[in-house]
């Protein structure tokens, strides 16, 4: 890590220049993966791979092939996934989070998560980069499938699609060989280039395009917060680092701006 990425580990102790970062900014983007739905006790994709599942390839329970060949078993996976997320909540970094865009003139909150979280706490226009996994859409046409279909054909698991003869209910998230909406990821590129400030919450940065989202900020000229547990591959470009959960440390600087309006 270079000597000009300030390490911090207490909350009571913030510089400075970390708070008048905030203060002056006029945009900021967010960038949020896995370690903030981790915080909420979502297990990641890969961790939640236990039990019955530990057996499966996770190229069967995230690709249009592994659906192709055995859309019961991913079905499966999925329902259980959500029933995972329908027991958990929101944590207070998703709540900071959505205070802090009531207190700046724009923030733009771009996620890897596929859970609602961050709806559910109250952000708007929130750019899921790799969808929702309560929404269904065709598998042969992506569009999305209504509330109402799936509960009226839900002895079928998947339920048959109702835009194409072929299609199959599947949710509604970015599977493994699938490309990332173009509008979307166009809007967090537009984002990250004229942010002042950029906040990276919870992702190591290992994921393309996502991870490029945060250095294309800084090539602009944004001051970049990487809030993370551990260093990783974005660390390196952050002036600062806070080490620990987000729902740690997203209240404090949001309290933080508040104390100094």
């Amino acid at each position: 890590m270079p000597a000009n990425t300030v390490t911090l580990t207490d909350t009571a102790e913030l510089p400075e220049a970390l708070i008048q970062a905030f203060v002056s900014a006029h945009q900021i983007a967010v960038l949020t993966g896995a370690g903030v739905s981790a915080e909420s006790g979502i297990p990641t994709f890969r961790d939640a791979r236990t039990g019955m599942w530990a057996r499966h390839d996770p190229m069967t329970l995230a690709s249009p092939q592994g659906f192709e060949q055995d859309p019961a078993t991913v079905w499966q996976w999925y329902q259980w996934r959500r029933q995972l997320i329908a027991e958990t909540r929101p944590n207070a970094g998703h709540y900071a989070l959505a205070r802090l865009q009531q207190r700046v003139p724009v923030l733009t909150l771009i996620t890897q998560n596929v859970d609602g979280f961050h709806q559910l706490a109250g952000s708007d226009r929130v750019l899921e980069l790799h969808g929702n996994v309560h929404r269904n859409v065709c598998s042969v046409t992506g569009k999305v499938i209504e509330a109402d279909w799936m509960e009226q054909h839900s002895e079928v698991q998947p339920p048959p699609s109702p835009h194409h003869p072929r299609g199959r209910a599947r949710p509604g998230v970015v599977w493994f060989g699938e490309a990332l909406d173009s509008d979307l990821l166009d809007n967090a590129f537009t984002a990250a280039s004229n942010c002042d400030l950029m906040l990276v919450v919870g992702t190591a940065g290992a994921v393309q395009p996502a991870a490029s989202i945060p250095v294309l900020a800084k090539e602009h000229g944004a001051r970049l917060i990487d809030i993370n547990p551990d260093s990783n591959e974005l660390t390196r470009l952050a002036d600062w680092h806070l080490v620990g959960p987000s729902a740690k440390w997203l209240p404090t600087l949001v309290d933080e701006l508040t104390a100094t309006d």
